[in-house]
């Protein structure tokens, strides 16, 4: 009998446990997919972050340079009226060169600057980490305090520590911060020691990564220091210096802390000689309220670092 019910019965076949019916069940997501979806997983709250605090003020201040806005009302939409009357401005156009002489002029001379001193700091092997600490450290300095101590070195004599040493040698003073002609090129000094500190570590980590096996095959090869450091050091450095350059040109092209802290008494220097672009986007807004026009001007600013950092990435790609 038992038999018998034992035919009659369909054939039952071992299933993968938890499984209804013993049907396998299904694979689920790959390995791949699950890596990807734990990695945008994590990323999602800084993405979130940066695009709240990056990409919406941005493309909100897109939006703003269409209207005329003063903070108290509703901005009303006025089309391209502002950049009209930016462009067709005198001293829009002054600014405007004055941005492009503190990154024309003090680009190349820091890169220089900083190539030679880590160039030779890399040779030096006696208090090497205490000498580069003390090229660093301007860079760490607070910007206010570093540009009123220069501020106070470019004062007349006697307190001026400059004019007082020229006086000693029987130089005339010069009036560096209340002269059209030197005042651009003071506060030019300053942004450029302010900044060197930083080059100079950035080219010192990059002449350490070059292998020494290329320099002893040089020289064994018997070419000189002269041709090493064209035809080695110089090419192999060629990525850091491709940085540096695209971060000393944002970096001057947003020019700010000096100019403001140095001619608190007449911000801009005299007759606006050494008003940069980021300068007067802070005048317009906050001294005329006119956040309209300054969203204007913050545009042609924004188009300017994008276009100067794309050229000079073309320009300096790999051929």
């Amino acid at each position: 009998m038992a038999s018998m019910a034992n035919q009659g019965a369909p054939e039952r076949r071992p299933g993968i446990p938890g499984t209804p019916g013993g049907q396998p069940r299904g694979r689920g997501l790959s390995m791949r997919t699950r890596q990807l979806f734990w990695v945008w997983g994590f990323l999602a709250l800084p993405v979130l972050f940066y695009g709240v605090i990056r990409f919406y003020p941005t493309l909100n201040a897109f939006w703003l340079s269409l209207t005329d806005w003063d903070l108290m009302s509703e901005p009303e939409f006025i089309g391209i009226d502002n950049y009209t009357r930016m462009f067709s401005d005198p001293e829009f156009w002054k600014v405007f060169r004055n941005t492009f002489t503190y990154l024309i002029v003090g680009t190349p001379i820091s890169l220089v600057l900083s190539f030679l001193i880590a160039f030779a700091l890399d040779r030096i092997r006696f208090g090497h980490t205490f000498l580069r600490a003390l090229y660093f450290l301007p860079y760490i300095t607070t910007a206010s305090a570093m540009a009123w101590v220069w501020r106070w070195f470019y004062q007349p004599a006697p307190i001026g520590f400059i004019n007082d040493l020229l006086g000693r040698v029987g130089i005339p003073q010069m009036a560096f911060l209340n002269s059209t002609t030197w005042a651009l090129p003071s506060i030019m000094v300053t942004a450029i020691w302010a900044g060197l500190g930083f080059q100079i570590i950035i080219f010192m980590a990059g002449l350490r990564a070059i292998p020494t096996t290329y320099y002893e095959a040089a020289r064994i090869d018997g070419l000189g220091e002269a041709s090493i450091l064209r035809r080695i050091t110089l090419p192999l450095l060629k990525p850091t210096t491709v940085f540096l350059v695209v971060f000393s040109s944002i970096g001057f092209l947003r020019i700010f802390d000096q100019v403001y802290n140095m001619t608190t008494n007449d911000p801009g220097g005299p007759l606006g000689s050494t008003k940069p672009l980021v300068l007067m986007i802070y005048q317009t807004a906050f001294s005329s309220y006119e956040m309209g026009y300054a969203a204007a001007q913050t545009v042609v600013l924004f188009t300017i670092l994008l276009c100067v950092s794309l050229l000079q990435l073309w320009l300096l790609r790999e051929r």
